[in-house]
């Protein structure tokens, strides 16, 4: 999804609702959860395949590597 996406989905929406965002806890029930966004911020990210998704990179140095990329977070 694209920032211009969000916010298109966004503007038809009570603009006075709280912001969550969902995923799968892990449990043995696999409840799926739903805490409150707090921040948004820009960082650098890079598909790990040990987790088998993008991780975020910490390390100032690994935002220039090849296959990193500037992507918005909610968290």
């Amino acid at each position: 999804m694209k920032v211009k996406d969000l916010i298109e989905q966004l503007q038809g929406m009570d603009q006075d609702a709280e912001v969550h965002f969902s995923y799968n806890y892990g449990d043995h029930w696999r409840t799926t959860v739903a805490p409150t966004v707090d921040q948004i911020d820009e960082a650098c990210v890079k598909y790990s395949d040990y987790h088998r998704m993008h991780k975020v990179v910490d390390d100032y140095e690994e935002q220039d590597e090849e296959g990193t990329i500037k992507v918005v977070l909610l968290s």
